[in-house]
């Protein structure tokens, strides 16, 4: 609830939504949220139109900084880039998809102000770095001298989980903070080859075991002190760890407490 005169957060509609009403008792908004978040590949890109500000949708690939900030490679030549260098407020669409009614499944709009990273910038090889390993075959077209990455600050975000399951949600409901994770960081980039190239195993039992995939290669792409970024072909997972972790010990730690989870979990 807003204190005062301020202004409420974007996506929120006071006097539309029961403010505090319960949530249903297995509904855990961040966790679904943050599920959404780090496991969607693709998503619908909503900017401001420079020349008129009617919204403009377009579909784009979606890859998640450290903190979980939605990160996107984009050309100079599209409609939704020219817009962005106008006006850098936007809101992502992640839903999830599958049988049925496709409104039955949860869906997350994260809504804040998108940001070019230029090349010179020095996270721009982590962040490259990163959402190559979600999106490998971006590789063809990410050097050309017309795409950039580009980072949301997200400002809020709302969430359909379904029927009855719709919660207004804040960036700290959203990220993960890394004011104390920084060795986590840096340790990332090596720690994610490391479980690629020797424990290529744990992560398919991670997958298969543990969140009940498909049989595949599946592969680590990304680490967060809250859980470990998982895909296979075009599928990304999300894995929770059973408690945060800040630093590469810590990892180490939870990572075979989830393996010997894993392998005494029945197929």
């Amino acid at each position: 609830m807003n204190s005062g005169t301020s202004p409420p957060l974007p996506g929120r509609m006071p006097g539309r939504t029961p403010e505090g009403a319960p949530q249903p008792a297995d509904f855990a908004p961040r966790d679904v949220a943050r599920a959404l978040l780090r496991a969607t590949r693709a998503g619908t890109l909503a900017t401001l139109d420079r020349s008129s500000g009617y919204p403009f949708s377009s579909l784009v690939n979606v890859a998640t900084d450290a903190d979980g900030s939605p990160l996107i490679l984009v050309s100079r030549l599209a409609t939704h880039t020219a817009n962005l260098e106008v006006d850098g407020r936007a809101s992502l669409l992640l839903a999830e998809t599958g049988k049925g009614d496709a409104l039955a499944h949860p869906r997350l709009t994260v809504l804040g102000t998108f940001g070019a990273i230029a090349r010179e910038e020095s996270d721009e090889p982590r962040l490259r770095a990163r959402f190559l390993l979600r999106h490998p075959k971006s590789e063809l077209y990410a050097g050309f001298g017309d795409f950039a990455f580009w980072r949301m600050r997200v400002v809020s975000a709302h969430l359909n989980g379904g029927f009855a399951r719709a919660a207004d949600l804040t960036a700290a409901d959203l990220l993960s903070d890394l004011a104390d994770a920084g060795a986590l960081v840096e340790a990332e980039e090596g720690a994610i080859a490391h479980m690629n190239d020797d424990h290529a195993e744990a992560c398919r039992l991670y997958a298969t075991r543990l969140l009940k995939a498909p049989e595949g290669p599946w592969r680590c792409v990304g680490i967060a002190p809250e859980g470990l970024e998982l895909q296979h072909s075009g599928t990304a997972l999300w894995l929770p760890f059973p408690q945060r972790v800040t630093g590469p010990a810590e990892l180490r730690g939870v990572l075979k407490q989830l393996a010997d989870t894993a392998r005494a979990t029945p197929t």
